[in-house]
């Protein structure tokens, strides 16, 4: 997939809108209409890959350390289809604080912005689903209603998931993100602009190995001075156990959605648990595949987080 630039002052090239992705929870229309701000914040990730944990990062630094935030009211999923454009834009508009905003979208199908600054988010596809397995596997009646029923929706429901998760895997590699969206398109689409100023490529893995480094350089990215005596609040309230204990501020609708609330979608926060499940010969064939449809430095960075791979020329 390739999508189109266009010129901007001191040899910059910005990514245009090509296409609108519509389907059972997109509704990429709604960036046609969203009016950007010089400091929007957008972080941006395929799914299950830290997008929450960004997002509570971003608002704790902007918010030194505060415990009682709304995380995931005050930092909306804006091409969720739901609640639709009509409601969310406005809510959008009237916030007065540097706003954050979610999207899981390829960069060709959204508005980017030269204003606004961008942090990707990325992580091995295999740790991705079994995450996805399980956030799927737990959706609850409500959900179903949500993202099947509410009028708008473009093309087939989703389903329920079958029961086996090594099934599950295979559909999904098979049909590339499959019953969601597609996984290879993501990264490609992100990692094609990975060298512009405004956007931060950050890894999973390295937010789990060294999280007070990389909200370091977060902060520096999004020019947001650390309050040192707020540091201490700001690495606890971003760590896993305090999130999964304050699940109800941090995941949408307090998880609502999910059989377990809150505590479902913030599940184990492991990587490798696929190890335990996949043969080797299943592993080769998912990095191979990795390799065909990124290349080899993509690859290699979305399996290790090694940022020496962001410097390459592919």
């Amino acid at each position: 997939m390739e999508f189109q630039l266009h010129s901007q002052p001191k040899d910059c090239q910005w990514p245009v809108k090509t296409r609108e992705f519509q389907n059972h929870h997109f509704d990429s229309t709604i960036w046609n209409e969203f009016k950007f701000r010089d400091d929007d914040i957008v972080i941006a990730t395929y799914a299950k890959s830290g997008t929450t944990w960004g997002q509570q990062i971003v608002a704790q630094l902007i918010f030194n350390g505060d415990p009682d935030l709304e995380v995931a009211e005050m930092s909306p999923w804006l091409d969720l289809r739901v609640p639709p454009k009509e409601i969310k834009l406005p809510l959008v508009e009237a916030q007065t604080h540097r706003r954050v905003l979610k999207t899981h979208l390829l960069v060709d199908a959204l508005v980017f912005s030269p204003k606004a600054k961008y942090i990707y988010i990325g992580r091995d596809g295999r740790d991705i689903l079994w995450s996805l397995y399980h956030h799927h596997l737990n959706a609850n009646n409500i959900w179903y209603e949500l993202v099947n029923e509410t009028p708008g929706r473009v093309g087939p429901p989703i389903k329920p998931p079958c029961k086996d998760i090594r099934e599950y895997w295979h559909n999904w590699l098979a049909g590339d993100g499959y019953p969601f969206w597609s996984f290879w398109e993501n990264i490609r689409s992100w990692w094609q602009i990975r060298h512009l100023p405004n956007l931060l490529f950050l890894h999973y893995e390295n937010l789990k190995h060294d999280m007070p480094g990389e909200i370091s350089r977060i902060a520096a990215f999004l020019n947001i001075p650390i309050n040192e005596s707020k540091w201490p609040a700001i690495i606890k309230h971003c760590s896993f156990e305090w999130m999964k204990k304050n699940g109800n501020k941090t995941v949408p609708l307090g998880g609502l959605l999910w059989n377990g609330g809150a505590q479902t979608f913030i599940n184990k926060g492991k990587s490798g648990r696929w190890k335990e499940t996949l043969t080797a010969d299943e592993c080769l064939k998912y990095e191979q595949l990795a390799e065909t449809e990124l290349g080899f430095a993509c690859s290699q960075w979305l399996a290790t987080g090694n940022t020496s791979y962001l410097d390459a020329e592919n």
